[in-house]
């Protein structure tokens, strides 16, 4: 999760797609250039341990735009899959 937030931070789009599960990777990824991911707060999380193969994370990731400052709060799941983690897919609230 937090390696996701920090790819989302610097805009490095291709390992966003790398990290994505292969069932739910979207062909490409477009991010805001005036939109900036300042801060993580991871909110909860279950499963995703050593001997796991699945994970949720609940967190809030601040961010800027130019005049505005603002939230995403979304809860993520997550697959393990040949001893790699990968975002399967999540829920805003």
């Amino acid at each position: 999760m937090r390696s996701r937030f920090s790819a989302f931070a610097v805009g490095d789009v291709a390992y966003l797609l790398a990290s994505w599960h292969p069932d739910t990777r979207p062909a490409d990824v477009e991010l805001d250039p005036e939109q900036r991911w300042v801060q993580l707060e991871v909110l909860d999380r279950s499963g995703g341990g050593p001997f796991d193969s699945e994970g949720t994370v609940r967190f809030r990731a601040h961010y800027r735009l130019p005049g505005e400052k603002g939230t995403l709060t979304e809860n993520s799941r997550f697959k393990k899959e040949g001893g790699v983690w990968f975002y399967v897919d999540g829920e805003h609230e």
